[in-house]
């Protein structure tokens, strides 16, 4: 589903005429305005500034914008204007040369600080330049707006003058009306519109009723010499009675796409599940995580057992030979009293060092490893599934975008 520039103009023109937006300027191409303030608050997001006005009571000042609809047109419109600018120009005089500039204007600051550039202009006299075309943020919000602001309306049709002075009121006759989204959606999508109304007086349904309002002058103000009927139909039951209309029309299409949706989804889960099926059934070994925790619970109290008695044997080892460098070392002069000193103490300290610490199991390691993996891939082969079952599985979902009461003679 997509719009063209016309439609984007005509809907956006449609939303800001609404809101008594003052047009300044209008071509096919784009459009001028200076917002109201109700428009003003729902695209300008300025809750600051309006809770100021609102508690100070100053005058407000809206925004002004620019939408342009067909930018490459705006353009080529643009470059036409400037150049019929430039042949309608005055020519140079002799005295100026052609490249001189115009010399400045003399300025406060000018004369402290040198040539000051121009600012940008500021403030609620500036005009902002945006594109507007379909899928842009600036056409979403005017599309949020318009929804928020028209989701449900009371409209009343307007008399024409000659009942203004009959002696007689006329009657008006209240209309339910419900714009429905139909999504049938799979890996493609369709969208449809239904607006359907229902009489709270005798229960009749309309199912092209926008077509029924086309004709009428709607306002939301009660004309004179007009009187309203009580509703004989509930809104909770010509809700209900709209829905189940709706949903008996639908029942009646064909679904011959959602069976061939589902012929898609089976085969894109059955590849799925081979590729996962021979990626779990690679050379992963089966290890149970208890038995992992508990092997490496009497390793480790190995490690500590082997610890206890290794210290103790050292120390034996090593008792004699302090003693004996102390001997040797209380004779320096003997002769290679150094050099048995040195020897003794290496022999004293290789037992130390050659005593190799706890290695870690690796292959206890590369098991609860092989676990985590496996556990990750089972959860990624589940996300694998959900994806193809929520983008390939055929849905229908009816949703009501809008809704009113009107009041019809």
């Amino acid at each position: 589903m997509t719009m063209s520039p016309h439609e984007v103009q005509a809907y956006v023109l449609t939303y800001l005429e609404t809101l008594d937006c003052q047009i300044m300027e209008r071509s096919p191409a784009h459009v001028t305005v200076k917002l109201s303030p109700e428009a003003d608050k729902a695209l300008t997001n300025r809750p600051y500034y309006w809770g100021f006005v609102e508690r100070t009571g100053a005058p407000a000042e809206t925004m002004s914008f620019t939408f342009v609809f067909d930018p490459d047109a705006y353009q080529q419109a643009l470059e036409a204007e400037e150049a019929k600018a430039a042949q309608l120009a005055p020519p140079a005089s002799p005295g100026a040369g052609s490249g001189t500039p115009e010399a400045p204007k003399e300025t406060i600051l000018g004369r402290y600080f040198g040539i000051v550039p121009s600012l940008p202009q500021l403030g609620p006299g500036r005009i902002l330049k945006e594109d507007v075309v379909y899928g842009s943020r600036r056409l979403q919000q005017i599309f949020n707006a318009a929804r928020e602001g028209g989701a449900f309306v009371n409209l009343f049709e307007q008399a024409a003058k000659r009942q203004l002075r009959a002696t007689a009121p006329a009657v008006y006759e209240p209309w339910l009306g419900v714009c429905f989204k139909v999504e049938f959606a799979c890996d493609l999508k369709k969208e449809e519109l239904h607006f359907i109304g229902i009489s709270l007086r005798t229960g009749e349904i309309v199912e092209k009723f926008g077509s029924k309002l086309n004709r009428r002058d709607l306002s939301p103000r009660l004309a004179e010499n007009m009187h309203v009927q009580t509703a004989k139909v509930s809104l909770s039951d010509a809700g209900a009675a709209l829905e189940s209309h709706l949903t008996n029309r639908l029942l009646e299409l064909d679904y011959s796409w959602a069976e061939k949706a589902k012929e898609r989804l089976d085969l894109e889960l059955a590849v799925v599940d081979t590729y996962y099926e021979a990626v779990l059934r690679e050379d992963t070994p089966e290890v149970d995580v208890d038995t992992i925790s508990a092997s490496s619970t009497s390793s480790s109290s190995k490690d500590q057992h082997h610890a206890g008695t290794g210290p103790s044997a050292q120390i034996q080892t090593s008792h004699s030979g302090p003693s004996r460098i102390l001997n040797t070392r209380l004779h320096p002069f003997e002769p290679n009293s150094v050099t048995t000193g040195s020897d003794v103490e290496l022999a004293a300290e290789a037992p130390v060092q050659a005593e190799p610490e706890p290695e870690t199991d690796t292959e206890q390691d590369k098991a609860r490893q092989a676990v985590m993996d496996r556990e990750a891939m089972k959860l990624q082969y589940e996300t694998r599934r959900t994806e193809m079952i929520w983008q390939y599985e055929p849905k229908v979902k009816v949703t009501a975008i809008s809704s009113g009461m009107f009041h019809l003679r």
